[in-house]
């Protein structure tokens, strides 16, 4: 193994030692046999061309390394061993940096080179070869790229990787066979080489040879890298001319049969659709990101999930995977803060639309859910970033209302608040619960009533209080002078909220009071009947309604008003998608189905009544012969047909008053210490609806399972559990409760099979429902609770807002049942509607005759013109296009946010980076100005030896003529 192991070091060294290794071209000192000669860097002898090793003299720690030095040298942390030279100073571009301060670079050629020389020179290559392999990797595993380089590309891209910018000037310039699009083993170029070591003199001097190429990856990687200045200057090459490069990908650009994009041709670094400005903006470059933008590229935002269109359906039949990606990569560019306050002209509404989209594409494709919803949150922490920049109220109002001149504010200078609606909408909670958007809330509640904010707890009740007790007065005074200063106070968010809550807490009163003539039992039992006289039918005094449900039947139909009128205002769609709008039109359908019932059997006992009166002559109707039609009703309740209306209106009336009562929990969200308990409930409440399916599932499975056990035993068991559907459901139902017994099981029988399956089915029931199930549910209710309790504050202040927002709106002053008097302001709006219809309806039949006549007129003119004139469509309004010469009051914050934003960014970033970055590349800086430095040494030492010559020919002229 041994010897195996020599013969392969020495075979590594023999092929090391002939391949061609940089040689050193001095010149020889004063009293040489030769005359001195300047040095040439680009000669037959030059160090990056020639054919004798650079005379490196390696240090005894080098090439017998001590075991301390060989663990240094495998350390994470350990630098290349600096090589000392000869007695000589000699010029090479390998020199480490201590060789850079040497003062002179002549020598004798015969004093560098003694015998010893050949064992040096490998030990350099090993190492050259060795540096070169640690920065790129094994070479083996990319030889399949095409023939080896030459001798003369070698040092070519070894030039450009060290930034020898001499070098590269002089090879570019006067070699005839450089071939300067050569690749090395993993296929670079010397372009990528320099912008990946970031040699910005070198990139510009290849960019300014025809034929580069590969000129779109070096932009790929400066951009990856954050190379601001080198970017720039690829930019400016032809090839970028026009900007239709910068918008398509590699992928794309295949199509072009060219080399604009040749080293990501397997995805080695980039994908394949991976646009420049989408990789800036992965990257937040800022400044690149403005670049490019500048000169016209865009990230194109990718179809619809469901789009049937041929591009989509040829992407997705090709490759459903890669497509995928291509979307997911330019949501990821879209979504980039650095795209988002560059590239639009409303970041914060873009922001927030995006983050809805990406939040239902993250439902829509489950196996990028992480990854959408990692997007989505990256755009709301990019609008809550904007708001925090805020220094002033007309910034925060810039902010949350959008721009005014698209969305006015109200008929009384309210603010629209457009964006806040929207972010809670999309459920953009840290929005929301900004202090910034909190305060600017709470001066729109307290509208009006600027007194009121500072005021303790105490007087704030008082005012509800007074409130409660002058309710009617207050709405006849709003009926009679809604625009007077008490009109105004009435329609601040805050008293509107405090007249609905008192208004409610009536309307729950008179339920109370309703059944308060109940709460020590009935008069009379289920089989007694009581009229008021002989012959007064009994259901006429049972179905009457009194004077509580008759104020009950008002509330009901004001809160139906209410709730048509929000229909009419916010559409039907967005009313369904409130909980509590549901909520309210479940509880109000029941109330008017509980009431039509009544009404139905009232009806019913009126005609028997009127038979009664009218066709029956015995005084008592005890002793009188009835139809049964009318003699039903004078039967006790006892004998009432379970389908009898006053029953299923009874049962529908007491659903409708939980419900009621429930409806106290809208309010709760007002309050600090009642708010999160009712988000905590609200959230059970889903917990327990995903639980459920579980919980049907395994209920019916042993219900039916049972059933098909003992239903061949109705009457043969000591209960009649499990023998019928009915009774298998309640056995199960409240055996939950531990309501049930285990003789449920047992038969009179000696069936014991049957009993120890029964055993063993009920036992598993009850382990699996008790122990797994419902503790499963437990510790749902109990995560929810602690992932609402750790961000409480900004969960409240959400569902605050939300509850704030629905006062904020214009109209539904007056609670209900005051709201069903119309007031002469609703007779004027009404007016001014039916104006405004009348008008559009107008407008709308001259623009069609207008449409026809310049119909008439395009057939007639030249197209020449079509692209600058606009026509109104049928149904809209034309509006003359205004070239704007001042940006609008709303873009100017805008713009002075986004670049608060883009500084503060850029800040954080330069505070976040690693020193070893700028380490690199100062060491970058030191090795380009040592090539510089030798240049000008080599430049100087030539014209001095020529001098030198010069004076040495003259000298001997004049010695021969004397």
């Amino acid at each position: 193994m041994s010897e195996e192991g020599g013969e392969s070091d020495s075979g590594e060294r023999a092929h090391l030692s002939e391949s061609p290794s940089p040689p050193l071209s001095v010149c020889h000192p004063r009293g040489s046999p030769s005359s001195p000669r300047p040095l040439d860097l680009f000669s037959s002898a030059s160090p990056l061309l020639g054919d004798i090793d650079p005379p490196y003299l390696a240090s005894p720690e080098c090439l017998h390394p001590s075991p301390e030095n060989r663990e240094a040298r495998d350390s994470p942390h350990f630098t290349t061993p600096k090589f000392r030279q000869s007695s000589g100073d000699t010029t090479s571009p390998f020199l480490s940096r201590q060789d850079v301060r040497q003062d002179t670079v002549y020598d004798s050629y015969d004093d560098l080179f003694p015998k010893v020389d050949a064992m040096h020179r490998r030990h350099t290559t090993l190492r050259e070869k060795g540096r070169r392999q640690a920065v790129r990797g094994p070479a083996y595993m990319f030889n399949e790229r095409g023939s080896p380089l030459t001798a003369e590309e070698e040092r070519f891209m070894d030039a450009a990787e060290y930034g020898n910018i001499p070098v590269v000037r002089k090879m570019l310039e006067e070699s005839k066979t450089l071939n300067f699009n050569c690749v090395d083993y993993m296929g670079q170029n010397a372009l990528q080489l320099a912008v990946g070591n970031e040699h910005l003199e070198v990139t510009e001097l290849l960019l300014k040879k025809d034929g580069l190429a590969r000129i779109g990856d070096g932009l790929l990687l400066a951009i990856s890298k954050g190379y601001v200045r080198i970017v720039e200057a690829i930019l400016a090459h032809p090839a970028f001319g026009g900007g239709l490069r910068l918008a398509l990908s590699p992928l794309e650009q295949e199509l072009r049969d060219d080399v604009f994009y040749a080293y990501d041709e397997d995805g080695t670094r980039f994908s394949h659709d991976v646009t420049p400005i989408i990789l800036a903006a992965h990257c937040q470059e800022y400044e690149i990101v403005h670049i490019l933008l500048s000169k016209g590229a865009r990230i194109e935002r990718p179809h619809d999930y469901f789009c049937k269109c041929s591009e989509c359906l040829d992407k997705q039949k090709k490759d459903s995977f890669s497509h995928s990606r291509s979307r997911m990569n330019a949501y990821k560019g879209l979504a980039s803060a650095a795209y988002l306050s560059l590239s639009s002209e409303d970041p914060v509404l873009t922001a927030l639309e995006l983050s809805n989209e990406l939040a239902r594409l993250a439902n829509i494709e489950t196996e990028f859910k992480n990854d959408y919803r990692k997007l989505s949150m990256q755009c709301k922490d990019f609008v809550v970033g904007v708001l925090d920049l805020c220094r002033d109220t007309e910034e925060v109002e810039a902010i949350l209302n959008g721009d005014v001149d698209q969305c006015p504010p109200s008929a009384y200078n309210r603010p629209c608040l457009s964006r806040v609606i929207l972010a809670i909408k999309y459920e953009v909670k840290k929005f929301v619960a900004h202090p910034n958007c909190q305060q600017q809330l709470l001066t729109i509640w307290y509208e009006n009533l600027p007194g009121l904010r500072q005021q303790s707890v105490g007087v704030k009740c008082w005012t509800v209080l007074g409130v409660t007790v002058g309710l009617p007065f207050l709405a006849i005074a709003y009926w009679i002078m809604p625009c007077s200063k008490l009109g105004q106070i009435l329609r601040s968010p805050f008293m509107k909220f405090v007249a609905h809550a008192v208004s409610f807490t009536i309307f729950l009163g008179l339920l109370v009071i309703n059944a308060s003539d109940r709460f020590e039992g009935v008069k009379n039992l289920p089989n007694e009947t009581i009229t008021d006289h002989p012959r007064q039918v009994f259901r006429v005094k049972t179905t009457q309604f009194s004077w509580t449900e008759m104020l009950i039947m008002k509330w009901v139909l004001g809160m139906i008003w209410s709730e048509c009128k929000e229909i009419w205002t916010d559409g039907p769609r967005e009313y369904i998608m409130h909980l509590w709008n549901v909520l309210d039109f479940g509880m109000l359908s029941i109330f008017v189905a509980s009431f039509t019932a009544r009404f139905m059997a009232f009806l019913k006992a009126s005609k028997a009544q009127q038979y009664v009166d009218m066709h029956v002559p015995d005084e008592d109707l005890s002793n009188a012969l009835l139809p049964d039609e009318v003699a039903y009703f004078t039967f006790a309740r006892n004998k009432w047909r379970p389908s009898d209306p006053q029953i299923i209106s009874e049962g529908l009336y007491a659903i409708a008053v939980v419900l009621s009562f429930s409806r106290i929990a809208y309010i709760l969200p007002a309050n600090e210490s009642f708010g999160p308990l009712q988000i905590s409930l609200g959230r059970t409440v889903k917990d327990i609806f995903k639980f459920m399916v579980i919980f049907i599932m395994v209920f019916v499975a042993f219900m039916i399972g049972m059933f098909n056990l003992y239903s061949y035993y109705l009457g043969a068991k000591y209960n009649p559990a499990f023998t019928t559907v009915e009774e298998s459901f309640k056995t199960l139902f409240w055996s939950i409760f531990g309501l049930s017994e285990v003789i449920s099981v047992v038969l009179k029988y000696d069936h014991k099979f049957i009993e120890n399956i029964g055993y063993v089915l009920y036992g598993v029931y009850n382990v699996t429902m008790v122990v797994v199930l419902l503790n499963m549910l437990i510790a749902m209710i109990n995560s929810s609770y602690q992932e609402i309790e750790e961000d409480a504050d900004v969960e409240w202040k959400f569902a605050r807002a939300k509850l704030w927002l629905s006062y904020f709106d214009e109209g539904r002053t007056l609670p209900a049942p005051f709201n069903l008097v119309p007031s002469p302001k609703s007779f004027y709006y009404l007016v001014l509607r039916i104006k405004s219809c009348l008008i559009r309806l107008c407008k709308a039949n001259g623009r069609r005759h207008n449409n026809e006549l310049e119909l008439g007129m395009l057939n007639s003119q030249a197209k020449q013109d079509e692209r600058f004139r606009s026509y109104p469509r049928p149904g809209e309004e034309f509006i003359p296009r205004k070239s704007r010469k001042h940006p609008t009051r709303y873009e100017k914050i805008m713009k002075r946010l986004i670049k608060r934003y883009v500084l503060k960014a850029q800040v954080d970033r330069e505070s976040d980076e690693v020193n070893e970055g700028e380490l690199k590349e100062i060491k970058q800086d030191i090795s380009s100005l040592r090539y510089e430095l030798l240049e000008e040494k080599s430049q100087a030492a030539g014209e001095l030896a020529l001098l030198i010559q010069q004076l040495g020919d003259k000298f001997g002229k004049n010695t021969m003529r004397h």
